[in-house]
């Protein structure tokens, strides 16, 4: 299970490079993302698609090389399997089955946002994308907020805003940190309050690129004294 590039491909581990290099076979969640990853590093390997939309058929054909003995590389698109992306299934039928399911650490959104949010935390949550439905992400946004730990979510750009106004409706003086388009060339970090936060999407002609936002946990109150956030303070 191999970690890729979340957009600087530069981020490939030297251990991934070469295990990439040395497989009998490249399985993938898209082919012409992984083909450009491989073309970079100068890889030419027989690919294998592994769609979300079939990741049981996908899984079921990497079960199958396996099972000739060929040795198979598993990339997602971006960052690493299995975290918002397909790869468990196929981890799960070819430990299953008997084969060694070997992962290789690498890059992951959520981690590198978690790295440079500046946000303190001893347990942090990941909840991957929300429900579209309006209902349910304020329903989970609320249970995350109640809870001490920081959580972070992914977002697409076009429910960004209304992300952010869940989180400033319940407390909009919490600390959140956004980040669009990790790694790439226009990355960008957004830190502040829910609300100051929310105020600055609400203000974007044209938002575009992958998000993912990182929310303090609940300030812990001490008895007898004031709320204090996570840094003790």
């Amino acid at each position: 299970m191999v970690a890729t590039p979340i957009g600087n491909l530069e981020d490939i581990t030297l251990r991934a490079a070469r295990v990439l290099g040395e497989v009998d076979t490249v399985a993938c969640e898209d082919t012409r993302h992984t083909l450009r990853l491989l073309n970079h590093l100068g890889v030419k390997k027989p690919l294998v698609a592994c769609y979300a939309y079939e990741e049981e058929k996908g899984s079921a054909r990497i079960l199958g090389l396996l099972n000739q003995g060929k040795d198979v590389a598993y990339c997602s698109d971006a960052g690493t399997p299995g975290l918002s992306d397909p790869g468990v299934l196929a981890a799960k039928m070819a430990a299953d089955a008997g084969h060694q399911v070997v992962p290789l650490p690498g890059a992951t959104a959520f981690a590198a946002l978690a790295s440079a949010a500046g946000l303190f935390f001893k347990s942090l949550t990941f909840d991957g994308f929300p429900s579209p439905k309006p209902g349910r992400r304020r329903t989970r946004v609320a249970e995350l907020m109640a809870r001490d730990e920081a959580f972070v979510m992914y977002e697409s750009p076009h429910r960004i805003v209304k992300l952010l106004a869940d989180i400033a409706s319940l407390d909009p003086g919490r600390p959140v940190c956004v980040g669009r388009e990790l790694t790439k060339l226009h990355e960008e970090l957004v830190r502040g309050s829910a609300q100051a936060v929310l105020a600055d999407f609400k203000a974007r002609a044209d938002i575009k690129g992958e998000l993912a936002v990182m929310v303090a946990g609940r300030p812990r109150v001490k008895a007898g004294s004031a709320a204090c956030d996570d840094a003790g303070t």
